[in-house]
């Protein structure tokens, strides 16, 4: 099972050994796409969690023991093929190469699936052909 997570962390939970639990006792494979902490030590961090089924949902668990707010990713980018104008400033932007520039073709494509929806493609596009969206799961389970 692989799912994109974001955990809201307390100042107290901020100073434990959380990720490196998660990996020693639930065997899961963690992805840290983003994360940030405020001068009060409280924040959040955005990862990829992948395991087997049954480990992600104790090491979720685990999270939610220790008092760990866990909510599924609710953001995505949007490319809107039809808006863009092949310019490539996304590409650019773009750290993970989800908007990418076929060099035979000079096109621009988008893969959802290696976006970590850092927002930095959003600014650059002169025609917003990326946009933002919110999308309501369901809870972590």
């Amino acid at each position: 099972m692989r799912d994109k997570i974001v955990c809201y962390f307390s100042a107290a939970q901020s100073e434990q050994p959380i990720i490196h639990l998660l990996v020693k006792n639930y065997d899961l494979v963690i992805n840290i796409l983003k994360a940030d902490i405020n001068p009060q030590k409280e924040g959040y961090l955005v990862v990829e969690l992948e395991g087997e089924r049954n480990k992600y949902n104790e090491g979720v668990d685990f999270l939610k023991s220790l008092g760990v707010i866990v909510e599924p990713l609710s953001e995505t980018v949007v490319w809107q093929s039809e808006i863009c104008i092949q310019c490539g400033a996304c590409a650019s932007f773009c750290p993970t190469e989800a908007l990418a520039i076929d060099r035979e073709t000079m096109e621009v494509s988008f893969d959802n699936a290696k976006c970590v929806v850092c927002g930095m493609c959003l600014e650059c596009c002169p025609t917003r052909a990326i946009q933002l969206y919110f999308e309501i799961k369901e809870a972590v389970r």
